[in-house]
């Protein structure tokens, strides 16, 4: 499968993103608001998360191959002054920015996604921090009330990304094999196979080039289909948004199946 964006793309487009989730944090009232998709959290846990994230995969991709101490240890947290944290986000993300411009986009690097579609590789890991990036961008602007929409070049490589390196494994699945095909309006489409030797996914022709119909009708078509913007479906599969917010065809069970499935138990 490769990649939509090239190296230095993603690395231009995580400090784009991590500038538009400092903004947010800088505009918002107070850091104690609870975060609305991830209600567990408040802002400052967030940026916390954030800021602590970024350090510890600044290591890891430094480290290369073999698995890194946590960056966290021993370091300083993250203040609570706003100014300071403001200045401490933007640190860690040139942390990670510059340990990633120094390893180049082939370098091995230790992952925790051995079974999936996406090497192991400095470069995965930047196409992985672009998407985390992003989708937390989300979670801070939709806190402070002004969510925006994901960047349509950051949104397409988001549903590829996902399929192929949070989604794709060797773990069974646990119910009857099924296909999933996943229609963006931008003009982008992906089939995500599901079996017991795991699920895999692969990028489709076109938009609509296989409908999606009832497998026992044509051989070749999907049993369930989600269409949308690539926006929206990079917030779905990240639980943001629910499935029903998209045009679903075929079998909607397996849009539940899918989001039940947990394939490290």
């Amino acid at each position: 499968m490769t990649t939509t964006l090239e190296f230095p793309d993603l690395l231009r487009l995580i400090d784009e993103r991590s500038t538009a989730f400092i903004a947010a944090v800088a505009s918002a009232p107070s850091l104690d608001a609870q975060v609305p998709t991830c209600p567990e959290w408040t802002l400052f846990d967030l940026a916390e998360h954030i800021g602590d994230g970024r350090r510890d995969w600044a290591a890891t991709v430094a480290a290369g191959p073999a698995p890194a101490k946590s960056a966290a240890e021993g370091a300083s947290a993250a203040p609570r002054e706003r100014e300071a944290l403001l200045t401490w986000l933007a640190e860690s993300t040139e942390q990670l920015l510059d340990a990633l411009r120094e390893a180049g986009p082939d370098r091995g690097c230790w992952t925790w996604w051995g079974t999936s579609q996406s090497p192991q590789t400095s470069g995965a890991v930047a196409r992985h921090q672009l998407q985390q990036m992003a989708v937390h961008t989300y979670d801070a602007q939709i806190t402070v009330g002004a969510p925006q929409p994901l960047p349509a070049e950051v949104a397409l490589d988001g549903v590829d990304e996902f399929l192929s390196t949070c989604v794709a494994t060797t773990s069974a699945w646990p119910h009857e094999p099924a296909a999933i095909d996943f229609h963006a309006s931008e003009g982008r489409s992906w089939r995500l196979s599901l079996s017991a030797d795991g699920a895999r996914t692969a990028r489709l022709p076109g938009p609509g080039a296989i409908s999606a119909t009832a497998a026992d009708q044509d051989p070749d078509a999907a049993n369930a289909s989600a269409r949308g913007t690539a926006d929206e479906l990079v917030l779905i599969l990240h639980d943001r948004i629910p499935f029903n917010s998209l045009r679903l065809d075929g079998d909607r069970r397996l849009f539940d199946q899918l989001s039940a499935w947990d394939p490290d138990e």
